[in-house]
């Protein structure tokens, strides 16, 4: 629905509280061209078009004459399947081009690991909304989509010192090798992340119900599954992909070094 406030700006935080309250479900406020402009998107309720209409009419008697009425328009279920369709297209196209730039980058090994490791937290982010009954629209891919940079972020900042220490250390065996440039970069990844749980922990208790689902899915993602999925999935991974395994014994460092 997009309305126009007729008394001045219009009041979003006044609006949305007034039309939280009827029991339709998910409601969004958002507002856009003027400051008098608002668009209202309100679930879509169970009972056919019969029940799309009493919800415009609850909403109308709610708002009451404070504003003016531009458009109501229905989406149908083909139109967002569609657009639900073009955004799994583009998390599959955005996960592919993450590949081919990591091949590029480092080698097919660290490519495939943090493929496996984003994957993983793709599917858990996805399983967690399935129990928690989160819809899944285009809030939802744009929070996968946003898992899967920090996830993807903190695999490159500890691939990129594991390269690092395989150029500079030829004799140490592998595993104590990415313990110790694990721990080199341990400290940087808990402030991260406990940075970005604080400010999504702030979103979710004060945020509203508009980005509600948007941040409690951030929060499973980002906080309870991308912490640990770099550390214990992304790096270990390497063992069983060959890495360092052709690298010359030569005796320039010994097999015990630290950096």
């Amino acid at each position: 629905m997009e309305v126009q406030s007729k008394s001045g700006p219009a009041d979003l935080a006044k609006m949305r509280e007034t039309v939280s309250g009827l029991g339709l479900g998910e409601v969004q406020l958002q507002q856009f061209g003027a400051p008098t402009d608002v668009l209202l998107r309100v679930a879509q309720q169970t009972g056919g078009e019969g029940a799309q209409q009493a919800a415009v009419a609850k909403v109308r008697q709610a708002l009451g004459d404070s504003v003016e009425y531009r458009r109501v328009e229905v989406v149908g279920p083909r139109v967002s399947t569609e657009l639900l369709a073009y955004g799994t297209i583009g998390l599959v196209f955005a996960i592919m081009s993450i590949l081919v730039y990591l091949w590029f980058r480092f080698e097919w090994q660290f490519a495939l690991g943090a493929m496996v490791a984003n994957v993983h937290d793709i599917v858990l982010t996805i399983g967690f909304m399935s129990v928690t009954q989160i819809d899944f629209d285009l809030t939802s891919i744009a929070a996968l989509l946003t898992i899967l940079g920090y996830s993807l972020n903190d695999t490159v900042v500890i691939y990129d010192r594991i390269r690092e220490m395989l150029r500079r250390y030829k004799k140490m065996p592998m595993p104590e090798l990415l313990n110790v440039s694990i721990n080199a970069t341990l400290s940087r990844s808990i402030i991260t992340h406990v940075t970005v749980a604080m400010s999504l922990l702030a979103l979710l208790l004060f945020g509203g119900q508009a980005i509600h689902s948007f941040t409690a899915t951030m929060i499973f993602g980002v906080v309870l599954v991308g912490t640990y999925t770099s550390v214990f999935i992304a790096a270990p991974i390497l063992i069983y992909l060959g890495v360092g395994t052709g690298r010359l014994e030569t005796a320039e460092e010994p097999a015990t070094a630290r950096p």
